[in-house]
């Protein structure tokens, strides 16, 4: 397992410096110079402690819902569902804040554990259908993400939008806010909070359920095969809902990341992004908790850099998003990678 494990990093290595490559071939297209762009992409995200606030700000929610989707893949299901789960726990971590006026050693826990528990509802529905009636994951949690759209539409303008705003909740209260003061002045002002912390905290735990408890050994077997678990007596059912409503839990946290940490109030019309960058993220980390957390501050580390090489170099910041899409491409056909590579060795091993 850990030898297969090391293969996949490996080939997440590769499709990351076959996307750098791709990335070369469109700033030279486009007249630019591949290595001075690369200088200021990466300059951009780490010049000084308030860009790499900035960095890890941006990868927060990513961490989450990468963790997310790589939880959902390690049990054998396909969580499409980030992007609403990340949804409905930014609107309750939000009703919360706006609702109650407690102080911030109360009122904070209220809202990340709203968060939490908002997205875990939002896991365990996709889960039941599964479980019960045999529907596939991943249109009952497309189906979810349009709900939890819909209802911050209706919610929100309702009962939380501020005076002379339309589209936009009333800015939450510093006491239910992730951002604290210190963290703030240790990185000279950026966005980064105390979501980060949560993440890594959720990584290591993570990482502790599918590696040394019964529970992870019970989801990943009937990740592999659900009724070879069932013939071992594990109850497959309701492992599947219970690795949706974590994989659903990790999510919501990733909205109070972003809708009370990194943002201070949530708008309607928009499907968070970072819950399908989420998939991305967990392809390339190899649907490994601590695969997921690197990939997610690299992704973070190009969006975040792409803004400042565009002022110096006037390279368009879409060929950031482009080299991030190749990325992604050439991690999701890490299968013909490893084949050709197999082929190139039984090449060179017949040419001797």
């Amino acid at each position: 397992m850990k030898m297969e494990l090391n293969k996949e990093y490996v080939l997440a290595l590769v499709a990351i410096v076959l996307g750098l490559i791709a990335g070369s071939f469109l700033m030279l297209l486009t007249g630019n110079n591949p290595f001075q762009g690369y200088y200021f992409l990466i300059r951009g995200g780490l010049m000084s402690i308030e860009r790499v606030g900035n960095t890890l700000a941006t990868a927060t929610p990513l961490i989450f819902t990468g963790l997310a989707v790589a939880f959902a893949f390690r049990t054998g299901l396909f969580n499409i569902g980030a992007a609403g789960q990340m949804l409905a726990g930014g609107l309750c971590a939000t009703a919360i804040g706006l609702t109650f006026a407690w102080p911030k050693a109360i009122l904070l826990p209220t809202a990340v554990l709203g968060a939490l528990l908002a997205g875990a509802l939002w896991g365990f529905v996709p889960g039941y259908l599964k479980s019960r009636f045999n529907v596939h994951e991943v249109v009952s949690s497309i189906m979810m993400n349009w709900i939890a759209y819909w209802t911050v539409y209706y919610v929100v303008p309702g009962y939380f939008k501020g005076p002379y705003l339309e589209t936009e909740s009333r800015k939450i209260s510093e006491a239910a806010s992730l951002k604290v003061a210190w963290l703030t002045k240790m990185f000279n002002g950026s966005y980064i909070n105390l979501g980060f912390f949560l993440a890594v905290v959720a990584v290591i735990i993570i990482t502790f359920i599918l590696n040394k408890t019964t529970l992870g050994y019970e989801l990943k077997a009937v990740g592999f095969n659900r009724h070879a678990a069932e013939y071992a007596g594990i109850r497959s059912n309701r492992n599947i809902i219970v690795s949706m409503m974590i994989s659903g839990a990790l999510a919501g946290l990733g909205g109070a990341a972003f809708y009370i940490g990194y943002a201070s109030n949530i708008q309607i019309g928009v499907m968070p992004s970072q819950g399908f960058d989420g998939i991305a993220v967990s392809l390339l980390g190899a649907n490994s908790p601590w695969g997921v957390f690197f990939a997610a501050v690299f992704f973070g580390l190009l969006h975040s850099g792409k803004g400042f090489m565009n002022a110096m170099t006037n390279i368009p910041p879409e060929i950031a998003d482009s080299i991030i899409a190749t990325i992604i491409y050439f991690a999701a056909t890490s299968i013909l990678i490893e084949r050709s590579w197999d082929r190139l060795k039984k090449y060179l091993r017949g040419a001797k």
